[in-house]
């Protein structure tokens, strides 16, 4: 959603009276009718704050222990605020701005600081100015680092990263770039126990995993590396992974997943300890589409005002992932068409601002139409650039009936 310095929130005339959340201009009714109104000509992201919360309390519902969520995903206010609202009280923090971000929506989260290399600026900031205790570390370098920048502090909580083995089915796998081998990850914990008030485990299988027996898989080589550390261990963090819908992929329902780690957990004699995830996507993806419009046709390719360098990077040639995508009809009565295959093309000059698809759209798409990409509310905003200065977008918050919220005006 909003992106600092490229992104535009409508402004309505004070005639309309439209109120506010977060920023946003809070409507209701169809996206079709509010197309029809707006008649948007930059990129229209629609966050569903209903749909967030509902699929946060699901989820909070369903996994066996503590739910913090990937801020990485999407660091938007609004996001951060109805989640934390909705039952997600902890969050999973990257950097030294996703930490200030979360303290700013939701003062009293509790805050995991999950990446391997962090700055001795931002371990000293999180941990003196934000009050976060909770750091991850794979290396016994970045132990010793933690402990220099807060001060050989005695309340820490150390989380070790273990690699895992290469994982086939999810779509982006995790086994390279972070996490100590099994053996490096045993020597680790044993440091942490003698340093940390409390010690833990984390891992990922990697994102959007299709197959549920990952974590099972996962649960196994952590089990063997703490039984081999000989260490108690107080919480162990199976990581994100938990995939979404897409056009091209249909995962096993969550309650699949769920009893997977549950069954895994009793079965490799990890049972009595607390269990944290930290999902992303599977929270936030689908509360937010976006709106594009053609600019052009040329034959089976549609030219659109947003593509690889905007919102639409996972589209792009790198992932070639294919996103829930359906025509918006203004003005004219919902009579069922031919369909056909497309690609779509950014709006850059950049020839690999390409999306292959194919999205199925109908057959006579033309130039000053406009399409709703869905499952845009994970990784869509925060990746855009403003490359060849196409950066600008708009947002706006849609609620089911505003007769049913009362909605504070607020910017």
């Amino acid at each position: 959603m909003k992106q600092v310095q490229t992104t535009q929130n409508i402004q309505a005339p004070a005639a309309a009276r439209i109120p506010l959340v977060a920023g946003y201009p809070v409507h209701s009714g169809t996206v079709d009718s509010i197309v029809a109104a707006m008649r948007p000509d930059m990129p229209l992201y629609v966050f569903r704050p209903e749909i967030l919360a509902e699929t946060a309390r699901d989820f909070v519902r369903q996994f066996p222990g503590t739910v913090m969520y990937a801020v990485k995903c999407n660091p938007d206010r609004l996001v951060l605020q109805t989640l934390y609202k909705s039952g997600v009280k902890s969050f999973d923090v990257a950097s030294i701005e996703e930490v200030r971000a979360v303290r700013k929506a939701a003062p009293k989260a509790k805050l995991y600081f999950m990446h391997p290399v962090k700055s001795p600026e931002a371990i000293r900031e999180a941990y003196n100015v934000h009050g976060v205790r909770a750091f991850v570390l794979d290396t016994v370098d970045e132990l010793y680092k933690i402990l220099k920048a807060t001060g050989l502090a005695a309340d820490l909580e150390l989380f070790v990263r273990l690699a895992l083995p290469k994982n086939d089915t999810a779509l982006v796998d995790f086994s390279g770039k972070f996490g100590a081998t099994p053996a490096n990850a045993a020597i680790l914990l044993q440091k942490c126990r003698t340093v940390g008030a409390q010690v833990g485990m984390s891992f990922h299988v990697g994102t959007q995993t299709l197959e549920p027996l990952s974590y099972d898989r996962a649960l196994a080589v952590a089990a063997q590396v703490i039984d081999d550390s000989g260490v108690y261990i107080d919480a162990l963090d199976v990581g994100g992974g938990f995939p979404v819908q897409y056009p091209d992929s249909n995962p096993p329902p969550l309650s699949h997943y769920m009893d997977a780690i549950r069954v895994a957990a009793m079965k490799h004699g990890l049972a009595g300890i607390p269990l944290l995830c930290e999902p992303g996507r599977a929270l936030v993806a689908t509360c937010a589409s976006l709106v594009v419009r053609v600019e052009q046709r040329r034959g089976g390719m549609l030219y659109i005002n947003d593509g690889v360098y905007g919102g639409l990077l996972d589209a792009g040639p790198l992932l070639k992932m294919r996103f829930p995508a359906r025509a918006i009809r203004t003005g004219r009565a919902g009579k069922s068409q031919p369909v056909a295959d497309f690609s779509f093309m950014g709006p850059t000059c950049d020839s690999i601002d390409t999306m292959p698809g194919p999205f199925v759209l109908p057959a006579d798409m033309a130039e000053g139409q406009w399409i709703e990409v869905g499952c845009m509310g994970a990784y869509s905003a925060v990746t855009r650039t403003n490359f060849n200065g196409f950066g600008r977008t708009r947002t706006i918050a849609l609620f089911e009936s505003l007769e049913k919220k009362t909605v504070k005006n607020k910017s």
